[in-house]
């Protein structure tokens, strides 16, 4: 993959009561580069229980390779179905939305699914979604 055609990826993972934050950790980890910081905000849910959300910005061109590199990852059938949706996945903002397996991340293998999110500010200029579109699906080609 020559360019990147992202000005910068989000991933984000809450961390519920019931849940190890070591291992939500790890799972939101199978898309970072090692040793990448990870930020935590607590929250609080409805019924006053606690959410830790973590989250990692990646704005380093090398960096986002490791994260699509992991993105390529995905079963050959869902990476076509990707490819397909990538029209209904990015918005008028020019952002891209994936969701991946939180439990599939934990056990290191990736999959389309709840948990994990994956937001993309995808380049294109002028800044429409049909140019937002086209760069995404060249990107994704050579996953």
């Amino acid at each position: 993959m020559a360019s990147i055609p992202f000005h910068y990826i989000d991933l984000r993972a809450f961390c519920y009561v019931t849940e190890d934050e070591e291992r939500v950790e790890d799972a939101l980890r199978t898309f970072l580069p090692e040793e990448f910081d990870i930020q935590r905000a607590a929250s609080e849910g409805h019924y006053g229980d606690r959410i830790l959300v973590l989250s990692a910005r990646v704005e380093n061109a090398d960096e986002m390779r490791v994260v699509l590199d992991a993105v390529g990852d995905l079963a050959d059938d869902e990476l076509r179905r990707l490819r397909t949706e990538l029209d209904e996945r990015i918005n008028e903002n020019c952002s891209l939305f994936l969701t991946f397996d939180k439990q599939a991340a934990f056990k290191g293998s990736v999959a389309l699914g709840d948990g994990i999110t994956l937001r993309g500010k995808v380049e294109a200029y002028p800044a429409k979604q049909d140019a937002a579109v086209e760069n995404a699906a060249e990107a994704f080609e050579d996953l």
